[in-house]
């Protein structure tokens, strides 16, 4: 592989310096990137990543959790020593405009949706990765230290 030394990239720059893609070649020049970098070209982790997002379905949001309750009547058999509580009940939990919903769910209710919930945990995961790739990126484009 042959370099240009200072003085040719220097000449070349100015040469190009009205080009429409003098940002590209400039950033290249300081950046050491390469071409599919540059115009943006995805790498394998971005193609892959993307082709998973394309797969997702819909996705709830939120937390499912079951519980076991104790009611208010005081004679009740949740009350005893030990306690037999009732349930299980399946609660739903999400936030919308900043404030926590919460609604039931039947065993089929659940059964139904599971994948949903699924589905919003792997988006989450891949909103993450997609995150992660793009910090690694422009930190290596820039030339910045973690």
């Amino acid at each position: 592989m042959q370099t240009w030394t200072p003085a040719q990239l220097r000449r070349f720059l100015n040469h190009v310096r009205d080009d429409w893609l003098y940002a590209a070649w400039l950033l290249s020049a300081r950046t050491g990137m390469r071409r599919g970098e540059v115009l943006g070209i995805r790498g394998p982790l971005q193609q892959r990543i993307a082709r998973a997002l394309g797969e997702i379905g819909f996705a709830l949001p939120g937390n499912i959790t079951q519980r076991m309750m104790r009611c208010g009547k005081r004679t009740c058999r949740c009350k005893h020593d030990p306690p037999q509580l009732h349930g299980p009940y399946i609660q739903w939990t999400r936030t919308v405009e900043g404030k926590t919903v919460t609604k039931l769910l039947t065993a089929e209710q659940l059964e139904r949706y599971q994948p949903w919930f699924d589905n919003a945990h792997q988006l989450r995961a891949l909103a993450t990765d997609l995150e992660t790739l793009s910090i690694d990126t422009i930190i290596k484009s820039e030339g910045w230290g973690r």
